[in-house]
């Protein structure tokens, strides 16, 4: 889950943007609150970044504009830590004295805390709020589930391709247009200097692979009446598991030291001079430009299948939401409003580089930071939003789909054998789930 106008990447931000670590929840029962009070005490929790000063100077600018409008009305921040929020949320829900009015939640988390019975619709206010009309689609989608809307989109995370500028000059080389280049120039890289990976990648790295599978026209799931079926096993996704598994190799990254690598850890390699190549978010740009490759390296868009295509990338990214047991339901999804609008984002962007999820905020954005060119270009062409079931948490908590890439790359089973254990195995998270 980010970027930054000097871009400080919270290590917070990059495990939300990329994975959820909760496990789907039974649901819990129906704590919405009976009063709308429209004065006192509002509690929010928002996440605790590695460098939370910047992100705090906002919000607090946020709080003040909104404390004006609201006489005797008084705003508590806590900011939690990502790696426990699963426990302290799930807490929340079934404990409504003690639950904040007002969260931030990775955007992968949405359906299964509507399944919790967490979140409340705000699908009416949402509507009329002049701001949203310029949300982009897939930002919306991030807070939608069976057409209702619960909550507001804070910022988005995509993944483009980072390549080494020295290097590619030194071998005559030119950033790849197709994703069969991409292999072909990954392999050049590592045979021509073999002490780097030519494409840094990694079995554990779900949301650096999907776009492969995404380019050759296979879907993690289809829906139909509100059920998910699982088609990672279908034919195209199958052709691109191929393409991304073909990339484990001495040839390119061996699977002995690539298998178990996360997205954190390709960033890191690609950061310190160890690759030629990496799939990295707006998010990593921070880190990359804090490694010895500053100042020799480019980003543009991760190609697709045929020369001119953008393979689809995933839209990370957090939203904002009022839980249903909130007792100032008015005031909170005002203040909701104030810190997930166009003002307060533009702040974030310049703070934080939180990428907007309004596209006039994020034009304005990139003419401040030019870099960030390659990755609205990704959105432009149509990134993707993880099935919106209570299912994937459990599915991806469970790791169902680097398993599956690991039993390739290792050679414990072929892509057909993988895949189709991977299908069974979302199929019962997504039954569970209904």
């Amino acid at each position: 889950m980010k970027l930054s106008a000097r871009l400080a990447v919270p290590a917070a931000a990059l495990v939300l943007a990329g994975l959820t670590a909760t496990a789907c929840a039974p649901q819990t029962s129906d704590t919405s609150a009976e009063n709308d009070e429209k004065s006192g005490t509002l509690r929010v929790w928002l996440f605790q970044e590695v460098s939370n000063g910047p992100k705090q100077k906002v919000v607090d600018r946020a709080v003040d504009a909104f404390r004006a409008r609201h006489e005797g009305t008084d705003v508590e921040i806590e900011y939690i830590p990502v790696e426990t929020r699963a426990q302290k949320i799930k807490a929340a829900f079934n404990d409504p004295k003690s639950a904040p009015d007002l969260i931030e939640y990775g955007n992968t988390d949405t359906a299964g805390y509507v399944e919790d019975g967490g979140l409340a619709d705000i699908t009416e206010e949402f509507g009329g709020w002049p701001d949203a009309e310029d949300t982009d689609p897939t930002a919306k989608q991030s807070v939608t589930v069976d057409g209702k809307v619960y909550g507001a989109p804070l910022f988005v995370g995509v993944r483009a391709l980072y390549y080494r500028t020295d290097v590619f000059e030194d071998l005559g080389l030119k950033p790849p247009k197709t994703q069969a280049e991409l292999v072909a120039t990954a392999k050049r890289i590592r045979a021509e200097k073999p002490e780097l990976y030519g494409l840094a990648v990694g079995g554990a790295y779900t949301y650096g692979a999907m776009p492969f599978i995404w380019a050759h026209g296979g879907e993690l799931a289809e829906e139909s009446g509100g059920t998910y079926t699982s088609a990672i096993d279908s034919p195209a996704a199958r052709k691109g598991i191929k393409a991304y598994t073909s990339l484990f190799g001495d040839d390119n990254c061996p699977a002995a030291k690539c298998a178990e690598m996360g997205g954190n850890d390709t960033v890191t390699a690609f950061a310190s001079g160890k690759a030629g190549m990496a799939i990295g978010g707006d998010f990593s740009h921070a880190a990359v430009e804090a490694g010895t490759v500053k100042g020799k390296y480019a980003v543009v868009p991760l190609p697709g299948v045929r020369a001119g295509e953008i393979a689809p990338a995933f839209a990370g990214g957090n939203n904002l939401g009022v839980l249903k047991s909130s007792s100032h339901r008015t005031l909170a999804v005002d203040l909701m409003k104030e810190l997930a609008g166009k003002k307060t984002q533009g702040e974030l962007f310049d703070a934080m580089g939180f990428l907007p999820t309004y596209t006039d905020v994020r034009e304005t954005a990139a003419e401040k930071e030019p870099f960030i060119e390659p990755f609205i270009k990704t959105l432009a062409a149509g990134a993707k939003a993880a099935p919106a079931s209570p299912g994937w948490a459990q599915i991806d908590s469970s790791l169902v789909l680097p398993t599956m890439f690991q039993e390739v790359v290792s050679g414990r089973k072929d892509v057909a054998a993988a895949s189709g254990d991977a299908a069974e195995k979302m199929n019962d998270a997504f039954g569970a789930a209904r």
